[in-house]
């Protein structure tokens, strides 16, 4: 087969095309450097994922601290940014979770224009499905709530939900069937992978050093301060320590004596064989546990909860991935022919209370940014903002200020579990 240019009327085959991607990728155009660590660092973030890489950002470019080090014991993105469902959405009961979600959500709606590289962030639509009388009142009481935050969500009824997605089945003698609704339009999906390298570019931009391949091993504290940090690439010094690891932050607590409420779990999800378009919108449903969403590939992207147990791998076990398969046939029925592409799990740290710690420590110039659970890209750029601004000034701002680890202490719980159902 061959590819004609019409512009220089130059003719491609296929195999030319194939082999250029393999031979000439040492030309393409470094986006961020690899540069070695400096002996001092005003700002350490541990963890380059899209939560640390956004903080080291918006240290710099939005608060003037550029002498900011990234370190990651393996690849950019390579965590919890490249193993999750893309889900977008701000429509949270309480007013805190609202706040910051929401938060977020407007630094999404701009993200590609500020980073100059395209996040592919598509305000889809996020649709929550009911399928009791009990969660439907549930749904329009949250509604309402959410509305009062000057979010927008609404009710849809079961045929409002066939006209918004023709392909669901809203037949009422199914197992759970659909009573009704309540949508997010301005929720939504973006490229998971093309968040964290749009960041880690736009860091490199000014002047942070992403510094890959580098594992923390150790905290130096003296006086109750920390003072520098031992790496598989050697002692690097600071004052500030800003630790965002996800599934992990219990592990590197633990190097300093402190114990986080958090446990850790794998959670699922899988992508089907490519498609035409049949899904525009994300759909997800408490009750059976699953949602769902068509990739820009034509990928039928899926999820469900945690695994019942706590563990560091990146995988889980299979009754979860069988249930999400038979809730997403029950809806859809026209998936049933399609086959499983591949299958992953990443790790997420989950608090008793289902709400993220964005905090300082009893160590001076140590912080924690944690406890997302499976709500954690969602938060990526307000995420980042919050604690960035933490990090630069040692006081938390009244969006983060909620979410201080002294809240366990006081009683103060922020309880998404018991309002949302399910994080997602």
């Amino acid at each position: 087969m061959t590819l004609i240019d019409n512009k220089n009327k130059e003719k491609y085959s296929i195999f030319s095309i194939i082999r250029n991607s393999f031979t000439n990728h040492k030309k393409w155009q470094i986006a961020w450097k690899n540069p070695v660590p400096k002996k001092n660092y005003d700002v350490i973030i541990v963890g380059g994922g899209g939560h640390g890489l956004a903080s080291a950002y918006y240290l710099a470019s939005v608060h003037g601290v550029k002498n900011v080090a990234v370190i990651e014991k393996g690849w950019i993105g390579g965590g919890n940014t490249g193993r999750n469902t893309t889900i977008i959405r701000s429509n949270y009961l309480w007013d805190e979770s609202a706040a910051i979600y929401e938060h977020s959500l407007k630094l999404w709606e701009n993200l590609s224009q500020e980073l100059n590289f395209n996040v592919m962030f598509s305000q889809r639509g996020v649709l929550t499905i009911a399928h009791s009388e009990h969660e439907l009142k549930e749904m329009s009481r949250r509604v309402h709530a959410i509305n009062l935050n000057g979010i927008d969500s609404e009710i849809l009824s079961p045929s409002e939900i066939k006209k918004f997605v023709p392909i669901i089945n809203i037949d009422q003698s199914l197992r759970y069937p659909i009573m009704g609704g309540f949508l997010q339009k301005r929720g939504g999906t973006a490229r998971h992978d093309a968040v964290a390298w749009g960041y880690a570019r736009a860091c490199d931009s000014y002047g942070v050093d992403i510094i890959q391949n580098c594992e923390l091993k150790n905290i130096i504290c003296k006086k109750n301060k920390i003072v520098s940090i031992e790496t598989t690439l050697g002692k690097i010094n600071t004052s500030k320590l800003g630790v965002v690891v996800a599934g992990h932050s219990s592990v590197i607590a633990d190097k300093v004596g402190i114990k986080l409420p958090i446990q850790s779990r794998p959670l699922q999800a899988l992508v089907s064989e490519p498609v035409k378009p049949i899904l525009d919108t994300v759909i997800m449903s408490n009750a059976v546990h699953m949602y769902i969403s068509q990739s820009d590939k034509g990928e039928m992207v899926l999820g469900a909860g945690v695994d019942k147990y706590n563990s560091y791998a990146q995988k889980g076990s299979f009754p979860v991935t069988q249930q999400m398969i038979a809730s997403a046939i029950e809806l859809f029925p026209i998936l049933s022919r399609l086959r499983m592409l591949r299958h992953w799990g990443g790790i997420v740290d989950t608090c008793p209370d289902a709400s993220p710690i964005i905090s300082k420590t009893e160590i001076e110039g140590l912080f924690f940014n944690c406890g997302w659970g499976t709500g954690g890209f969602k938060a990526t750029p307000g995420s980042g903002h919050v604690f960035a601004d933490l990090l630069a000034n040692d006081r938390p701002n009244e969006i983060a200020k909620p979410f201080s680890l002294d809240r366990f202490e006081k009683g103060v719980l922020i309880d998404e579990h018991g309002a949302a159902g399910v994080a997602h």
